[in-house]
């Protein structure tokens, strides 16, 4: 994040560069980069001649060439942005001549989604040279949190740790999916609010008490009745609650657990790292590791992954949910 307000801090400034290089595996900032570089390098009068989008499905390297050699008409500069570029994967060295000599009036961005250029490869070396070379790396699980505080500070919003992991469980590590969550969340909430998890229920749709995070609490302190409880709910539920998401989350909890258990130093500081939770959960954790001996762990780990093979349909046939979710729930209680 640090990088990209360099970037449009340097715009900004008027420090612009002829070639943006936007590639990574999370979308979400090269969308944003290339939205600011849209809305802000012209003026709105200007853009009507001068600023084009073409799409890599649709065009060849020769055709972005073309167009990005064009002067521009009534203004200093044109903007030619190249949205889903990684379909010119099999080309893109073809625009190593190109960036070579980049025509100054012009600000080409290429988006480079899900795919990244080879840093010893000639074309990334004279990109890099002659414009930005941008690298959106997907952010790990316990790197969210903090992104989602970042976030909400600039709309002027708090969070809940609760209300963080529920986003996260449920939404996964989607970057895009949880800002377009967030920004409607900051249209009705006022400046100001934090947001719980009952408001995360009330307007997003996750239950604040049957749901995977509570699932995996009840399951932590063997809270047997609001485990079968939760799996009632999910197995009549299933399309909000698919089984193979319940699994790998469930899975993820005991491995952490079985590292835990792994730790001669259990100083919250060092813990929270290593497992990848915020600190505000530790306890969460505490309390499993006294129900849940290492052995006990090791056995569960097993017999999740045979689950997770049944819920995909292997070596069973078509098991219902709520049969997945019963054997589960016996095989870590018993």
């Amino acid at each position: 994040m640090d990088e990209v307000l360099k970037i449009i801090n340097d715009i900004k400034a008027g420090n612009i560069k002829p070639i943006y290089f936007l590639m990574g595996e999370e979308p979400y900032y090269i969308d944003k980069l290339s939205e600011y570089i849209e809305h802000n390098i012209l003026q709105e009068h200007e853009r009507d001649f001068n600023q084009t989008v073409l799409y890599g499905r649709d065009v060849t390297i020769e055709d972005v060439v073309s167009n990005a050699k064009r002067y521009p008409m009534m203004a200093d500069r044109q903007v030619v942005i190249v949205k889903e570029a990684q379909d010119l994967v099999k080309t893109i060295d073809k625009l190593e001549s190109y960036a070579e000599n980049p025509q100054p009036t012009t600000v080409l961005v290429i988006c480079y989604k899900y795919k990244t250029l080879d840093k010893r490869k000639k074309i990334t070396k004279i990109l890099a040279q002659k414009g930005v070379v941008y690298e959106s790396k997907k952010l790990y699980e316990n790197q969210v949190g903090e992104w989602l505080k970042r976030v909400l500070s600039g709309k002027k919003l708090n969070i809940e740790p609760k209300a963080s992991t529920m986003l996260v469980d449920f939404l996964g590590l989607d970057l895009s999916k949880i800002a377009n969550e967030l920004d409607k969340l900051a249209i009705i909430l006022p400046q100001g609010s934090t947001i719980t998890p009952a408001i995360i229920e009330e307007n997003i749709g996750f239950s604040k008490d049957f749901n995977v995070f509570e699932f995996r609490k009840a399951i932590g302190e063997r809270n047997q009745l609001k485990s079968y409880q939760i799996a009632d709910h999910f197995a009549q539920n299933p399309k909000d609650n698919p089984m193979v998401v319940t699994t790998s989350l469930i899975f993820s909890f005991f491995i952490q657990l079985l590292k835990y258990h792994g730790l001669k130093d259990r100083n919250p500081k060092t813990v929270a790292p290593i497992l990848g939770v915020s600190p505000f959960f530790l306890k969460d954790y505490d309390v499993a590791l006294r129900n849940y001996p290492m052995k006990k762990v090791s056995q569960i780990v097993a017999s999740l992954r045979d689950i997770d093979v049944k819920s995909k349909g292997v070596g069973a046939n078509a098991l219902p949910q709520s049969d997945l979710l019963k054997e589960m729930l016996v095989k870590i209680f018993n």
